[in-house]
């Protein structure tokens, strides 16, 4: 997928690691209804993908995401029927599960704005990182719309915690990046000019370990959720008794026989 030429977002791979940019920064990035179904459509062919194992998503212009635009998406939506209006919605939603059955890492690096279907990126994410300035808001309810979109209250409450997701989705309010981190949503938060490099560097560091076992966390981490815990141990005793039988497992060993470091090949 290194090649690939989107139309409506900025896409680059570097060493196995996918960058995402949305790039309408004169709007501070708002999605469209072309930019859903691309983004949707990439990250299910990124299931095949050999030559990528994690994805980035990166601010343009200072801010990550302003949600659907209000011109191309909102405006439409108030004209359209029933019928229209649920295509649309199951859409935005398979996007969001593309991102979770995509089996590669992603990392939503944010800056500025992440409201909306932004902030949903960001909650979508395996990891987030943001600066101090970042403005993450679920504010569904201040457009008239209920707070459970694109999987909202079935995934931020796992986040942060049942009360605060309520907080959010009931008020539409902003969360503050300190908020953000000391309730867990974000993993930590840097300066703005060294947030694509951390940003990158944590997606090289995960691209250098064992990726298909990377891609059996992240299936683990997703289908848990509705497992009790017998269920999910004994899911974890197979997922595991898959990954004994890798390559990348054989060499670890050696390696540490040898007292060197480990080169996982992804197999």
């Amino acid at each position: 997928m290194a090649n690939r030429k989107p139309k409506h977002f900025l896409w680059q791979v570097e060493g196995k690691v996918a960058k995402i940019r949305l790039d309408r920064p004169e709007r501070k990035n708002p999605l469209t209804f072309d930019s859903y179904a691309e983004l949707r459509d990439t990250f299910r062919d990124l299931v095949y993908a050999d030559d990528v194992d994690a994805v980035v998503f990166l601010p343009n212009g200072g801010n990550f995401c302003s949600g659907g635009d209000v011109h191309d998406i909102i405006g439409p939506l108030v004209k359209m029927d029933m019928k229209a209006l649920l295509a649309f919605t199951r859409m935005t939603g398979d996007f969001v599960k593309a991102m979770l059955n995509c089996g590669k890492p992603i990392i939503a690096a944010v800056d500025g704005v992440a409201v909306g279907a932004g902030a949903i990126i960001a909650m979508a994410s395996d990891i987030r990182i943001a600066t101090p300035e970042a403005k993450t808001a679920f504010l569904f309810t201040r457009v008239g719309l209920a707070g459970c979109d694109m999987g909202a209250c079935a995934i931020l409450p796992r986040i942060i915690g049942q009360g605060r997701a309520a907080e959010l989705l009931y008020t539409g309010r902003t969360m503050s990046a300190a908020e953000g981190e000391r309730w867990g949503f974000y993993n930590r938060l840097v300066e703005a000019a060294a947030l694509e490099a951390d940003a990158l560097e944590m997606a090289a560091r995960i691209v250098s370990g064992p990726t298909f076992a990377h891609s059996i966390t992240k299936t683990q981490l997703n289908q848990e959720w509705s497992m009790g815990l017998d269920q999910a141990i004994e899911a974890e005793a197979q997922a595991q008794a898959i990954c004994m039988q890798t390559g990348d497992f054989e060499r670890a060993y050696k390696a540490f026989v040898a007292k060197e470091k480990p080169v996982f090949e992804g197999n």
